[in-house]
């Protein structure tokens, strides 16, 4: 069976939609960030490891508030929570934008990273329960190309808008768009599974069971994505300008990187139907690393970009087939918990990344020996998850191969 049962007010895939905005939205704060971070950096005169710390902060929050979310989507079902987050995310941005000064700026952000940070494991989580089986895995993977969408359309709102709003009306853009959201959000509805589950009092028992010996190798492969993609990604923009390109060449060739995502998610997602996910994590992975190795060696222009679309087409998919797999392998019970856990180990690796760049930059170590490190990172998260199981949990808790 392709559908679990969701007595939603919508069909599944009108639903699919309004949750797929969670990932949109992450991409949408994490591609803004990335284009006016060189602004923010301009206007503060801000060293490289500060400009590092705001992405940092703000992965901080999300930490937290993937733990907070996670924990809640448990205890008082996912929708719920999930306009709790993006309420939050929203309101954050409101206040952003009228911060002064780099302190101020990085409380605010670590209030909106903790609102964005609940919206992927509670959405992860929404979506594989409004699927099962192989249709499952494939969903969760497309879900995740929301994020290409998110990304280009902020993207899209930096070259644009940038010059007429700046950064602070940007936000309030984004601000805006989440308020839209969070009303739609309200004709969505969880499954019966959960509606009882949240009557009845948390079982900390089942929490306890589910860590097992998958637990720390899932967190590895977590922390091996985010590190890698933070890291790199966040500093893309930042790298084509200290290469000689200007603010808006390198918005542009990030854009056309980008765009090089949505293949990645449908190719990962085809491959669902026919290959295990941990194998398609693994590849994608290591092609990657191939991808880091390239781009830390490109000198022109074409190279770049090159570079930047290989890193971009293997880089995203091996994020979705990740967030495919984790939900699969825990119970409707603890799986909101389990997932924000997993999710916000990862986040450990998005503060490290961006953090250390930054760190190197400052110290003058080449973005060829920076890009080195990214590739070793990815090798790690490959082999992590080969050791990974896949499985589906069904609602009584008895493990089922794909």
């Amino acid at each position: 069976m392709d559908y679990t049962q969701n007595k939603s007010n919508l069909n599944p895939f009108s639903t699919f939609l309004i949750i797929g905005t969670a990932w949109a939205f992450d991409a949408l704060d994490v591609g803004l960030l990335s284009f006016v971070m060189p602004l923010i950096r301009k206007e503060w005169l801000l060293t490289q490891s500060q400009t590092g710390l705001v992405s940092s902060v703000s992965s901080i929050g999300m930490i937290a508030g993937g733990f907070l979310f996670g924990h809640l989507a448990d205890k008082v079902g996912r929708q719920k929570t999930l306009i709790a987050s993006l309420l939050l995310f929203s309101l954050g941005n409101v206040v952003l934008a009228f911060t002064q000064g780099f302190l101020p700026f990085l409380i605010v952000r670590f209030i909106v990273g903790a609102g964005l940070g609940g919206e992927l494991p509670v959405a992860a989580t929404y979506i594989a329960e409004l699927y099962s089986g192989k249709k499952r895995s494939m969903m969760l993977i497309l879900a995740d190309s929301f994020w290409a969408v998110g990304w280009l359309v902020a993207a899209f709102l930096s070259y644009a808008l940038s010059g007429l709003l700046g950064w602070r009306g940007l936000l309030i853009v984004t601000a805006c768009s989440g308020f839209f959201v969070v009303a739609i959000r309200k004709h969505v509805s969880d499954s019966d599974d959960v509606k009882q589950n949240t009557k009845e009092k948390f079982d900390f028992n089942s929490l306890k069971q589910a860590f097992t010996w998958r637990t720390p190798l899932l967190w590895t492969a977590w922390f091996m994505v985010m590190f890698s993609y933070y890291g790199m990604f966040m500093w893309l923009p930042s790298i084509l300008v200290s290469k000689g390109n200007s603010f808006v060449s390198s918005f542009g060739y990030t854009t056309l990187m980008v765009v090089a995502q949505l293949p990645g998610y449908f190719g990962a997602a085809w491959l669902t139907k026919h290959v295990r996910l941990r194998y398609i994590f693994s590849v994608y992975m290591l092609g990657t690393a191939l991808g880091a190795v390239m781009f830390g060696n490109a000198v022109s222009v074409s190279a770049t970009i090159i570079a930047g679309c290989v890193l971009s087409f293997f880089n995203l998919g091996a994020y979705g087939a990740i967030i495919a797999l984790t939900p699969s392998l825990y119970h409707v019970k603890t799986r909101g918990t389990m997932t924000g856990l997993a999710e916000g180990m990862g986040r450990f690796g998005a503060v490290v990344g961006p953090l250390l760049v930054g760190f190197l930059m400052d110290k003058g170590i080449s973005i060829n020996s920076i890009f080195i490190l990214f590739m070793v990172s990815l090798i790690v998260g490959a082999i992590a998850v080969l050791a990974l199981p896949d499985e589906n949990l069904s609602k009584d808790g008895q493990n089922h191969a794909e």
